[in-house]
């Protein structure tokens, strides 16, 4: 893990984050650089850096926080919609290497397109064998 993670340095309280949870394993916070109003994180405070690396019981209780805040997001903003993100890896446009989870409250009027695109079946062939390919995988 680098000493130089901006993550690993919030939880040690070496920067300052506006916290709305924490537990012995989970911090979440708000994004200082928000999509919407609202928007937050869920980190593990155990360093993972994508999905791949996250110990299951930690993934766990990530998730639990994750179920609890967005409750408590919804109530205290009334907000209609909330979109859950998690990227791993640069490809997916992960840019801490931490793993990390937004909740992002959404409004209808919001202009924000992050989960916009357009639906194209697929090839169905290629679609089963790539369902087989996975099964295979999960078999080991």
């Amino acid at each position: 893990m680098s000493s130089q993670c901006l993550f690993r340095k919030i939880v040690a309280g070496e920067i300052q984050a506006t916290q709305v949870s924490e537990n012995d394993q989970v911090l979440a916070f708000m994004d200082i650089n928000p999509i919407n109003r609202g928007h937050l994180l869920v980190i593990p405070k155990k360093h993972a850096g994508t999905v791949f690396e996250i110990e299951p019981e930690a993934l766990a209780e990530v998730m639990t926080v994750v179920h609890n805040v967005a409750k408590a997001q919804r109530s205290a903003l009334e907000m209609p919609g909330l979109n859950i993100l998690q990227s791993n890896g640069r490809a997916a446009n992960q840019l801490i290497d931490h793993f990390h989870v937004h909740l992002i409250p959404r409004w209808p009027e919001d202009n924000f397109s992050q989960m916009d695109w357009e639906m194209v079946p697929g090839d169905m062939a290629e679609i089963s064998t790539t369902a087989d390919k996975i099964k295979k995988e999960l078999e080991l």
